[in-house]
């Protein structure tokens, strides 16, 4: 009975340490979100910034060094969270800035029937990553004529995340590319850390492949482009493509906050239902590939919702345009040249959407 008790007696220790543990980094990452989000979203900035995460962190310290009630420690603790929680969410998001050039506009798009107009099209000519001249364009579409979609995978570091655009083919050359980004203001550069607060706003830019696609192979500095064609029926292209401009008017209306874990270029894109093809089973939108969406492309290949059929990795290979892309430069039929002998697009056209 002595040993017995000896070892109740040692596990309740046990146990106790691992909670004690489990409270202190529950505690400590509350701490040090609540802090950043002072940080990086106070607005005022400069000491008023600096005066507020000096005071809540006074007040951390003196919940436990001050206060002798252990019970009121975690209360106070988690009222204090709550409190920076509770201002944070009221952060309004707004369409109104002094943006960047190549975000000073929000798309748009009036749908009758099978006639579609997105007004505010992006088509930047480049003369470097940053030297551009931005026109914004007003295009038609018929919905009747859209033959399928695509699927851009670009990198600019580590093989574990990735940018993802999705573009749509009108007709046998007409090609529009939808990507979801950050909406900068001047002065503003992207900050990872920065993206899981409340920094930027987020934006779909509607854009000429010239333009979206171009800036990435041919202007940016080591950023790799896979280009993947999608086994999408024009029928499953036009609800996808409808989805989109849906988001294009509710963000031109109602704008919303880009945040770098919970709604960027992939998760935004799995929150329009299921990916193009419509086959992905709603598990896979749960996926870590979706988070570390570097690795989308081998979830999707798995899917099934590529359309060529080869060995996953002569598919990537096969699918780099960075190359052909320089090689085309500012030619007009620049989506053209960059599909040319590409897996999956020499596939047969199938037919029209349905009215």
């Amino acid at each position: 009975m002595g040993s017995n008790t000896v070892r109740e007696g040692i596990g309740l220790q046990v146990v106790r340490a691992i909670a004690a543990g489990l409270a202190w980094l529950v505690a400590g990452v509350l701490a040090a979100w609540s802090t950043a989000a002072l940080w990086f979203d106070v607005r005022a900035g400069g000491w008023v910034r600096d005066l507020a995460v000096a005071l809540y962190a006074v007040l951390l310290l003196a919940i436990l060094f001050v206060v002798r009630r252990r019970w009121a420690r975690p209360l106070l603790w988690a009222v204090c969270f709550l409190g920076v929680l509770v201002w944070w969410l009221q952060l309004k998001p707004s369409n109104t800035g002094d943006w960047q050039a190549d975000v000073s506009r929000t798309a748009w798009a009036d749908v009758h029937g099978d006639q579609v107009v997105i007004h505010n099209v992006r088509n930047c000519d480049y003369r470097a990553e940053l030297d551009y001249t931005c026109a914004w364009e007003t295009r038609s579409y018929d919905l009747a004529q859209l033959r399928g979609a695509d699927l851009y995978i670009v990198y600019w570091g580590s093989p574990w995340i990735a940018h993802t655009i999705m573009s749509f083919q009108f007709g046998p050359k007409d090609h529009i590319a939808f990507s979801i980004e950050t909406r900068k203001k001047v002065g503003q550069v992207y900050s990872a850390i920065e993206g899981f607060f409340r920094q930027y706003e987020l934006i779909y830019i509607a854009a000429d492949e010239r333009d979206v696609v171009r800036l990435r192979t041919n202007y940016r500095q080591d950023e790799d482009v896979y280009l993947y064609h999608l086994a999408a029926s024009p029928a499953r292209a036009r609800a996808r493509f409808l989805e989109y401009l849906t988001r294009l008017n509710q963000l031109h209306e109602r704008p919303e906050w880009y945040n770098a874990l919970t709604r960027n270029c992939t998760t935004s894109f799995f929150e329009q239902r299921k990916v193009t093809d419509g086959s992905m089973p709603l598990s896979d939108a749960r996926n870590w590939r979706v988070l570390l969406n570097g690795k989308l492309d081998e979830l999707l290949y798995r899917s099934g919702v590529f359309a060529a059929k080869l060995p996953f990795q002569e598919l990537k290979e096969r699918a780099y345009i960075n190359p052909v892309a320089r090689a085309s430069g500012n030619d007009p039929d620049f989506s053209i040249r960059i599909r040319e002998g590409r897996p999956g697009f020499d596939l047969p056209v199938p037919p029209p959407a349905a009215r």
